[in-house]
């Protein structure tokens, strides 16, 4: 059973959570026909003040992550908040001896110092080029991309959880889990801030996911036309406005030929929802391609209860009553429904084939109402020979490993090294060395 800490922590959260939803219910923004476009990716009064973003690698930061916060919609609230692992070697974690040069990596120069390559501060605030020169904006201690620092990382685009109307892509608690997966998987992590209900219900929330997919997309082909040019290779279908407009640490250190979503909790339901649209996509969505798929406690539903949904309907964090006001506040009025397609994924013609998909790992909690309808779906994938395990952790609660309460426990440690080591499998260039 979970500690009388995580009890009270639980109770405290769930009347907070409550006491949102209730109000967001009782002053909903969004009627019918009157929802803006733009909408809402954060809730200031929901969570611990954010930490700001640093592009820069300090000596100071244990963790040698470096962020950058992205606006790739003006139309749209949507926000991005990217974590880059010091690409100029793989980040040792508990000081281990350094590993060996990796068969993509390129080893530092032997001048350069922390801090000496610089972004101009107009790349680091949006995505509109790159300075060419150290020396063209010294007063901005940004990471800039070179030549010689170009080792390619597998992207990670991840979607945080908060029942679709809480959370943020940048809160402290997703800061820190997004670090930790960066270094962990070594790895370029796209934590992706969404549209929030009630102001833009379903499917606003998770039409941002496959928008930021193809965003991805739209920055490897627009750095692939700059390399081309540079070479003398003529336009390449864009202009001096267009090549300006890439993204520098994506277009530098982004291999999008080894992307893997991860979604938490209703992030998950998002996650598998892009996976589906990325299957569909096929070629169109060149030169991404999804690896494989993490979903961590999804926020699955259904109008047919089933055994844990019986007898953890009270759970800890997340009971029954408060995720169906979640999903009420989430989808249409006139669509609301338990076998919604966003919310049960074992509806038979809800997209392609489950052959089709990409592999995927679950990962659920014992005292998880949720989790059987999650294992029910990772048993669809494996009965069609998708690679779907399941990792159950025992005495362990809905967002165990997210919520910012419980980041440090073991478990949510332990949680995200299993991550890491199922992920290698699908995004390590030398092989499926890593295994279950």
């Amino acid at each position: 059973m979970p500690s009388v800490t995580v009890k009270l922590y639980s109770l405290i959260f769930k009347l907070l959570l409550r006491r949102r939803l209730s109000s967001l219910s009782v002053s909903d923004p969004a009627p019918a026909g009157a929802a803006s476009s733009f909408g809402v990716s954060s809730r200031p009064a929901d969570h611990h003040p954010s930490p700001h973003s640093n592009p820069a690698f300090s000596t100071a930061a244990p963790d040698a992550v470096a962020t950058k916060d992205l606006h790739p919609d003006p139309l749209s609230s949507l926000h991005l908040r990217l974590f880059l692992p010091n690409p100029h070697h793989a980040t040792p974690l508990n000081n281990p001896p350094p590993p060996p040069l990796r068969r993509n990596s390129f080893p530092p120069p032997a001048s350069d110092v922390d801090g000496q390559h610089l972004l101009s501060r107009r790349a680091s605030a949006s995505f509109h080029g790159v300075s060419s020169s150290a020396s063209s904006q010294p007063h901005y201690g940004g990471y800039l991309p070179t030549a010689r620092s170009a080792r390619k990382l597998p992207v990670i685009v991840q979607f945080h959880g908060g029942a679709f109307v809480t959370g943020a892509a940048d809160s402290a608690a997703n800061d820190a889990f997004c670090r930790r997966i960066a270094r962990h998987c070594d790895a370029i992590v796209v934590a992706v801030g969404y549209r929030l209900a009630p102001e833009n219900r379903y499917p606003a929330a998770f039409e941002d996911g496959v928008t930021v997919l193809r965003w991805i997309a739209k920055q490897a082909n627009l750095a692939a036309c700059g390399r081309m040019m540079a070479k003398g290779a003529g336009t390449c279908g864009t202009d001096s406005f267009g090549a300006a407009m890439v993204e520098p640490w994506l277009a530098a250190h982004a291999d999008p030929s080894r992307c893997v979503l991860l979604g938490v909790s209703c992030g998950a339901n998002i996650a598998d929802y892009v996976a589906r649209k990325a299957v569909e996509a096929g070629k169109f969505l060149d030169p991404v391609k999804v690896v494989a798929q993490v979903l961590m406690y999804p926020f699955f539903m259904g109008s047919s209860p089933t055994q844990s949904e019986l007898k953890l309907a009270n759970s800890y964090f997340y009971d029954k009553s408060t995720c169906l006001l979640a999903w009420k506040l989430f989808l249409p009025e006139d669509e609301f429904c338990l076998d919604h397609p966003a919310a049960n994924p074992l509806l038979p013609g809800r997209g392609p084939p489950l052959k089709l998909m990409p592999p995927t790992l679950t990962i659920v909690a014992e005292l998880d109402w949720m989790k059987d309808r999650a294992i029910a779906y990772s048993e669809e994938l494996r009965k069609v020979n998708v690679d779907a395990p399941v990792l159950e952790y025992k005495d362990a609660v809905h967002e165990f490993a997210t919520l910012d309460g419980l980041l440090k426990t073991p478990e949510a440690q332990a949680c995200a090294e299993d991550i890491a080591i199922w992920v290698k499998k699908y995004i390590s260039l030398r092989g499926h060395e890593f295994s279950y």
